[in-house]
């Protein structure tokens, strides 16, 4: 069983018993937590494939938050002009929140 979710913007695969790293879901959420996120674009239970149009109704992914700050590889953004003298050198971390999926309910 397992469904796609829309999760911030971005679609997920969901699968019980398996990690998902999503967008930083903000301070409101505390390690421990249970979250549901209703907007399951697509839902496969039993050979049963349920479309959604756009959402599939009373389709829910539950998930247990395990770490709700992960900081995430780092990137760096090099800028140079040839011939000018400029040189910009800038990192950035992106922000994760680590879920464990409990259930998918279809």
């Amino acid at each position: 069983m397992y469904a796609i979710v829309e999760i911030q913007g971005q679609q997920f695969k969901a699968e019980p018993e398996k990690f998902l790293y999503v967008h930083y879901l903000g301070e409101a959420v505390k390690e421990g937590d249970k979250v549901e996120f209703d907007r399951v674009l697509l839902a496969q239970s039993d050979d049963a494939v349920k479309v959604g149009a756009p959402t599939v109704e009373g389709a829910k992914v539950v998930c247990e938050v395990l770490t709700p700050l992960v900081k995430g590889e780092k990137v760096i953004v090099f800028k140079k002009k040839r011939r000018k003298g400029y040189r910009r050198k800038n990192g950035h971390r992106q922000c994760f929140t680590k879920v464990l999926i409990k259930e998918v309910v279809a």
